[in-house]
């Protein structure tokens, strides 16, 4: 990193309340990754259990879903409560709704139930992220709000990881059954108790919100905020392109994670340790995406890296993936991540830095409701047709021609808006 791309970095690193807000992201973040590195344990990689291709489907749905169907809500609530309140609260209920899963786990619970203990503590943690996020600019100052998400979200996604292999090792140390399982589980339910204790540290008031001028019925703020954000997307060129981009990435990794999943416990035999490895090679992907984004949009502009990433992870996909050796696979799992990553960092700029205050929040909401939904999908298609030892060419290819479709959307989205913005009135009469 430059010294001038450090300076401004050090500055809002060194307020207290930037690290305090960090701090309990960080805190949340270990927690969520230990917790989702636990139950794909405990479902996945548990000799008591026998997932299938559906069954994982499932999981991965109850792990995305909530983020896409409580999203908009916990966005226009978070507008209306006391920050502060909403972050301490919903990180003690996320804490008991982590060690209700592992009591479930520990005895022997399956399906409907244990999905619907996992829909209830993904769907709270929604409210952290989204508590977290609209919190920031309250901590910082408004020209560093970009730099300071770009480095919170990068370190979080990090702890993230981390979370996961602290999973995974405590996993060789309790067993592989549902036992073992569910001391894993449960000892994620720290990350929600320490986030609420740093979250208490806060003043009352202090991150937000500062105003409330939405409708006074949730449900109707919801409707009209995703109505409004989808217009305010429509209306902004680099936006409507970065969720087209953003929209194959989600997608085509959706395919390439049930394929990993299913490589490392059938195929390769690889186990826990084996999905920890690629975790760990995905987590540095994401590290240095970003170190690096905000250079490469400095250099070549969003437009370039844009498609340069979509490029990178159609090649990685195709001449990594392919071969289903565990060598080229960690590889392809660092650079399909890093590329994923400097994807969302760029449609987070675009937002941020080209639609109006007033729409950002609605226009996010969009975002995350929309990609989720679209993983979900991927995946659960992926899982009709995938066999059970994950070797599958076809999808791959699959997913190789979702991110080139996505780099030629994306390009058609900028050149077509362009045009429009740019052609003369048309003669009337």
């Amino acid at each position: 990193m430059t010294t001038t791309a450090a300076a401004p970095t050090r500055a809002f690193v060194r307020d207290r309340d930037f690290r305090r807000l960090l701090y309990t992201r960080f805190s949340a973040h270990w927690g969520n990754g230990m917790y989702q590195a636990g139950l794909a344990g405990a479902v996945l990689f548990n000799p008591e259990r026998a997932a299938d291709a559906l069954a994982m489907a499932g999981g991965f749905a109850a792990l995305l879903l909530p983020y896409s169907v409580v999203g908009p809500f916990a966005g226009a609530l978070l507008d209306r409560w006391d920050r502060r309140k909403v972050l301490i609260f919903a990180s003690l209920l996320r804490s008991f709704t982590i060690l209700a899963t592992a009591v479930a786990v520990g005895t022997g619970a399956a399906g409907i139930g244990l999905f619907s203990l996992a829909l209830a503590s993904e769907g709270v943690s929604r409210f952290i992220g989204s508590g977290l996020s609209a919190s920031l600019p309250h901590v910082v100052e408004e020209k560093s709000v970009v730099a300071a998400n770009a480095f919170a979200a990068t370190w979080g996604s990090v702890l993230a990881v981390v979370g996961g292999g602290c999973a995974i090792g405590l996993r060789e140390l309790t067993g592989a059954d549902d036992s073992g399982s569910a001391w894993v589980t449960a000892v994620a339910a720290l990350g929600g108790i320490g986030a609420a204790a740093l979250a208490s540290g806060f003043g009352r008031g202090l991150l937000g919100p500062s105003t409330v001028d939405e409708p006074s019925n949730p449900a109707l703020a919801v409707v009209r905020g995703l109505s409004d954000g989808a217009k305010a997307a429509w209306r902004t060129p680099s936006v409507t392109a970065g969720f087209i981009a953003l929209f194959a990435h989600r997608a085509s990794y959706g395919i390439s994670l049930l394929v990993t999943v299913l490589l490392m416990r059938n195929h390769f035999a690889a186990g826990m340790p084996g999905l920890g490895r690629m975790a760990a090679f995905a987590g540095a992907g994401i590290l240095v995406a970003g170190l690096l984004t905000a250079r490469l949009i400095r250099l070549f502009g969003r437009l370039r890296v844009v498609l340069g990433a979509l490029v990178l992870a159609a090649v990685a996909q195709s001449a990594l993936g392919l071969p289903m050796l565990v060598p080229t696979a960690l590889l392809a799992a660092f650079l399909v991540t890093g590329a994923g990553q400097v994807l969302k960092l760029c449609v987070d700029s675009s937002v941020q830095l080209d639609v109006a205050d007033e729409a950002r929040g609605r226009v996010f909401a969009l975002y995350d409701t929309l990609f989720n939904i679209t993983q979900v999908a991927a995946v659960s298609l992926a899982a009709t047709v995938i066999p059970d030892d994950g070797v599958s060419p076809g999808l791959l290819i699959a997913a190789t021609v979702l991110y080139l479709a996505g780099a030629a959307g994306h390009l058609l989205a900028v050149r077509k808006r362009r045009t429009s913005d740019t052609a003369p009135p048309l003669a009337l009469g």
